[in-house]
């Protein structure tokens, strides 16, 4: 939920700085976003040798929904 929160009120950014603005170790996000990303709910994109991580249409709505719950 942190992270999905944090993509929700920030624009699309790299794995390290989303790591440390949701103060989760690098390689326990990555697991998160890998089955995240087979879920639907985030997509990579790489630019300029950075990966960059942004909710989906299907993140976006999940994000909705799990906001109604907390």
């Amino acid at each position: 939920m942190r992270i999905v929160k944090f993509m929700t009120e920030n624009s699309s950014g790299g794995k390290t700085q989303l790591a440390l603005d949701t103060k989760l170790n690098y390689a326990r996000l990555a697991k998160h976003l890998v089955w995240m990303e087979k879920k639907g709910l985030v997509e990579s994109t790489i630019d300029d040798n950075k990966i960059n991580v942004s909710l989906t249409k299907n993140g976006k709505d999940f994000a909705k929904i799990i906001s109604k719950i907390n």
